[in-house]
């Protein structure tokens, strides 16, 4: 007697079930494969390529420079400025002014080296000192018959020459009734001296 397997009852579909969610565990194995293969590279290639893309970003420099079309003013003070128009001397940079024609004549030395007096320009004193030195180069006669006689120097304050060396002239005094007490001397070697108090003082005089 053969016995027969009784067929499956309807609804009993295990089987099919079971291969069904050894197919999805598969799938999920096989994903969880892939993701943490993605994740085992190296994350200095993923970071350095993320880094060279943002700084080719314009966005992302600091120093990008705007589109040539925008037309933002200028916050620069300076940037309107020129050397001519910072300029204030009136000249042209490396152009030297011209010297005034009418500068004054140097300060003198203090003390005359050859006498120990003290020294003053021709030019600073009074007018009528410079007619007298012109009437002592034109020579004789002169406008006082003392002019040109012997100064003796008895007040010692001239260097120490013998007698005859050294000669006086009158510089007039306007308002005077005399000869006044201004006189110039005059020595053998055509050195001058000035004197406004009749001998008392001396300076040496530089034409």
């Amino acid at each position: 007697m053969v016995s027969r397997i009784p067929p499956p009852e309807d609804g009993d579909d295990s089987r099919p079930q079971r291969s069904r969610g050894a197919l999805a565990l598969v799938l999920v194995v096989a994903v969880a494969a892939g993701v943490w293969l993605l994740n085992d590279r190296d994350p200095g290639t993923a970071t350095t390529a993320t880094d060279d893309t943002s700084a080719s970003s314009p966005a992302a420099s600091p120093s990008a420079e705007p589109s040539s079309g925008s037309t933002e003013p200028s916050t620069d003070p300076t940037a309107d400025e020129s050397p001519r128009a910072t300029s204030t001397s009136g000249t042209s940079e490396g152009v030297q002014p011209e010297p005034s024609s009418t500068q004054e004549p140097e300060a003198p030395p203090t003390i005359d080296p050859d006498s120990g007096l003290p020294t003053v320009y021709l030019l600073d004193l009074p007018p009528e000192a410079a007619e007298t030195v012109e009437a002592i180069e034109r020579g004789p006669p002169y406008a006082y018959d003392k002019d040109g006689s012997t100064f003796g120097n008895y007040e010692g304050l001239l260097p120490d020459f013998d007698r005859g060396y050294y000669q006086e002239f009158t510089v007039e005094t306007p308002g005077s009734s005399d000869r006044g007490a201004r006189r110039i001397v005059e020595g053998a070697d055509g050195e001058l001296y000035w004197t406004d108090d009749h001998y008392a003082s001396f300076s040496r005089i530089l034409l």
